[in-house]
């Protein structure tokens, strides 16, 4: 019999990150200042990265070495398992060989470790002493306090507020490893103050808190930023994913036919499927590349490809991207990492290219997948993994009706163990579906800022 699960050795950890930019046939186009709209330079990262991140974020090589103590911080958890999802594949009767790349094993049980502790470490290296952040689910917030604590590094953290009270032991996770946790929008920044004015019980956005803890940044010159998502070094970060995923394949003596990955901003799907797009991009391999996101945060699927702001207030550069426009808020679903209005620029460049693909899932067919998933493979998956989890029953259902023996992957980005009120809701029938109409999508769209003036058209690359 076959090992169930895959494992690697230490000394098999990737060495270097993997840099898609290197390989894609039509780069992005540059963000630009929020003010001047003129592409951005180095300078203008400055305030809020150190430089060690904003070399890596314009960087066109194809492998960036990953630093020696960072590696070492990466053997708490890393390698991680790939798991056959056996008893999965026998509950659905389907040919399909189903995998998955299981991150929930890292100390705060999801993916965002990968890049929070090189973030930090590039921030220590510069003398940083304190970063401000956001987090959406908490996810990111826990995976950047724990690695702020290993570096002596203080850290504030505007949690978006209805993950804040939907989650409540996150925040508490975050504060044992010495952060500071508020809930966004938020009294304390000048962001939060005008949300707040304009409507009073805004349940907040990911967008909102990047503006607070952005604000928090620029007004400090002893204090930088961090992102868990979307920009290019985060998701540059994350590609450890995939390439061990690659190798326990090798091992296992296969190779997937479809990648499948949930999408908030772009960390989660980017780190698994950009390793199999290289070899799609200069081996001539075929891998489907899947991002699965929302029905009521659907950007991929229904949003404009257009130049947005990446946060709420309009603090941050305007990027190309894949957008529901940056003043929109996502109704109040429980994937709380994949409440945001954009799309990360590399990710929305592989789409408009047709070099990937992208699909949109209700909240309560998520929950129902990730409870079989929970009774026949043991994981109780966080909501985010869910959205992957559907698509894959989806697609292997789809082979069982063709006969054919297809090969899928996804990534299993961490656990539900801090979402079960979620699933205390869905199990008493209480959860509700939030499908966004057409209309209401044209309106938010419609209600992009009118001072922009570089729009989706011939132009664009």
């Amino acid at each position: 019999m076959k090992s169930k699960k895959i494992h690697l050795s230490e000394s098999e950890m990737p060495t270097h990150y993997y840099n898609i930019l290197a390989d894609m046939p039509n780069k992005p186009m540059p963000p630009l200042h929020p003010v001047t709209q003129q592409p951005l330079g180095p300078e203008d990262l400055a305030p809020l990265f150190p430089m060690e991140l904003i070399k890596q974020e314009v960087s066109t090589e194809r492998y960036i070495e990953i630093p020696e103590e960072v590696q070492e911080l990466y053997k708490i958890y890393r390698p991680t398992p790939l798991i056959r999802a056996t008893n999965l594949e026998k509950a659905l009767g389907t040919p399909a060989k189903i995998y998955y790349k299981y991150e929930g094993v890292s100390p705060t049980g999801s993916h965002k470790p990968n890049t929070a502790i090189p973030q930090a470490y590039y921030n220590k290296m510069e003398g940083v002493t304190h970063i401000t952040t956001e987090t959406g689910a908490g996810q990111w917030g826990c995976a950047l306090s724990f690695a702020c604590q290993h570096f002596g590094i203080a850290l504030e953290v505007y949690m978006v507020k209805l993950s804040y009270e939907h989650k409540p032991y996150r925040k508490v996770l975050m504060n044992t490893f010495g952060a500071k946790v508020i809930a966004s929008p938020s009294n304390q920044t000048d962001s939060g103050k005008q949300i707040l004015a304009k409507t009073p019980d805004s349940t907040g956005s990911l967008g909102i808190a990047i503006s607070e803890a952005v604000e928090v940044a620029m007004k400090n010159d002893h204090v930088k930023y961090s992102l868990g998502s979307v920009l290019n070094h985060v998701l540059l970060h994350q590609t450890i994913i995939g390439q061990e995923a690659i190798k326990q394949l090798e091992i296992a003596g296969d190779f997937p036919d479809m990648v499948i990955a949930p999408f908030g901003g772009g960390s989660n799907f980017a780190g698994i499927a950009f390793p199999f797009l290289h070899l799609n991009l200069t081996q001539g391999k075929k891998v489907e590349c899947i991002a699965v996101e929302p029905t009521s945060c659907p950007k991929l699927t229904k949003g404009q490809f257009r130049y947005d702001f990446g946060d709420t207030v309009g603090m941050v550069p305007l990027i190309p991207m894949y957008t529901l426009g940056h003043n929109f808020v996502p109704p109040s679903i429980h994937a709380g990492g994949l409440r945001y209005h954009g799309a990360g620029v590399i990710v929305s460049q592989l789409l408009k290219d047709k070099l990937i693909s992208a699909r949109a899932v209700q909240q309560s067919k998520c929950f129902e997948a990730g409870l079989l998933f929970e009774r026949t493979e043991g994981i109780l998956p966080a909501p985010e993994a869910n959205h992957a989890i559907a698509t894959v029953i989806e697609e292997a259902l789809k082979a069982k009706e063709t006969g054919e023996a297809k090969t899928i992957l996804f990534n299993l980005c961490g656990h539900g163990h801090f979402d079960l009120s979620a699933y205390e809701q869905y199990l008493a029938g209480n959860l509700v579906d939030h499908d966004l109409t057409d209309a209401e999508i044209n309106q938010a769209l419609e209600e992009l800022d009118s001072t922009l003036t570089v729009s989706a058209n011939a132009s664009l690359v």
